[in-house]
């Protein structure tokens, strides 16, 4: 009797008769009921089963579990070499979900819907259905793996619309006494870089190369290196900030002489040039001037053109000039100009503070000869047998 009471209830679920105690969540109700029954005695025999209450899955937080899915462990942590996998992103799943709504779409008060409304405590009831909440969670879902165009301003653009040569960056931060109002600042390399530590292997770096200048002769340039790729042009900026040199200028819109300048196997020539003229030179050399306020001249390159090279190479001719008043000084003779519109007549441009007795005829240092693809050939002739290295007079 005691036995078919009991299994009643079981199939049955009268309530308060069986209590089935649980631990921290749902408990599993895992039994095994044996009658015996033998004459006029029935027994019945609840003996429990252990279950696992807990797993892997509400052990671990959200955190430990994206790792596992979108970190690079094991071999391909250590060993780069272009063998790691695409790089996979963590995404939200709950996108496009409000907290508290489902697939029946239910008010619950103080979770999606105010407590009182009109005075009146509300309860828990049926919200108004959203035919198009399927559909719209699909459409959210579907655009997570599809690649995103970066959308850049075509004034914000570099040199090429996915590097970072010729993008500008603002002006550096602000210090104490000095806010560098007017200044801008502008990418002129940026890569990738490898070093090799003992503990991890080839560690990863970006190195960024930025000049910065105010447009009136103040320009600075350095070298910054970061693990990530904003970190590097930040620190490459306001450390080019804290270097800023002053660029002579001759009229405030060229250099005040020819330059030929040296660094490594980079050889860069600059020559001055009217009003007008523009820059014609490499673009690296383009950016230097542009922020020196530089406006008219003509460079080129001859050798390596390794952007750092052509940088410390422009750099160095740039602050190398002589003012007209120190060649005057160190010559001890006057600077003239002559200017096409003056014809034959020169404009005294300095004067020095003690004039030589013995003068004799000089060269002008400033000026540089021509190379040999600078030499024009007027006859048709020339121009056809003319041979690399040849100068043709």
């Amino acid at each position: 009797m005691a036995a078919s009471r009991l299994l009643q209830m079981f199939n049955l679920g009268v309530r308060g008769s069986l209590l089935v105690q649980s631990s921290r969540q749902y408990a599993v109700l895992a039994g095994r009921i044996d009658l015996s029954c033998s004459g006029e005695h029935h027994s019945a025999v609840i003996s429990q089963v252990s279950a696992r209450k807990a797993s892997w899955y509400n052990k671990l937080s959200a955190d430990e579990i994206w790792k596992g899915v979108v970190a690079v462990t094991g071999k391909a942590q250590t060993k780069a070499r272009g063998k790691r996998p695409a790089k996979k992103y963590r995404k939200d799943l709950n996108r496009g979900q409000i907290i508290g709504d489902g697939k029946v779409q239910m008010v619950w008060p103080g979770l999606n819907a105010p407590v009182i409304t009109d005075q009146r405590l509300r309860s828990i009831e049926k919200g108004v259905p959203d035919p198009d909440r399927e559909a719209r969670l699909l459409e959210i879902r579907d655009k997570w793996d599809k690649k995103r165009k970066r959308g850049v301003p075509i004034e914000e653009r570099g040199w090429t619309s996915k590097s970072w040569g010729g993008r500008r960056l603002g002006p550096p931060d602000p210090i104490p006494g000095e806010n560098f109002e007017g200044f801008d600042s502008c990418v002129l390399h940026m890569r990738r870089v490898f070093n090799m530590v003992g503990s991890v292997g080839r560690k990863r770096s970006m190195s960024a190369l930025v000049v910065v200048g105010n447009k009136n002769g103040a320009v600075g340039v350095s070298l910054g290196k970061a693990p990530d790729n904003m970190s590097a042009l930040r620190k490459a900026k306001n450390r080019a900030a804290s270097n800023i040199q002053y660029i002579e200028r001759y009229n405030d819109h060229t250099i005040l002489h020819d330059i030929e300048s040296k660094y490594n196997a980079t050889r860069v020539r600059m020559k001055k040039q009217n009003k007008g003229y523009g820059l014609r030179c490499h673009r690296t050399i383009q950016e230097i001037c542009k922020l020196a306020g530089i406006k008219d001249l003509h460079a080129k390159v001859y050798g390596c053109t390794n952007p750092l090279s052509i940088v410390r190479a422009t750099m160095s001719g740039l602050l190398s000039q002589e003012t007209h008043q120190q060649i005057a000084d160190r010559n001890g003779l006057h600077v003239v100009e002559f200017r096409e519109e003056c014809g034959s007549l020169p404009i005294v441009v300095a004067s020095p503070k003690q004039t030589r007795e013995d003068v004799e005829e000089e060269r002008w240092p400033k000026e540089l000869a021509l190379e040999y693809k600078e030499e024009k050939t007027t006859s048709w002739r020339e121009k056809h047998f003319e041979r690399p290295g040849v100068i043709v007079f």
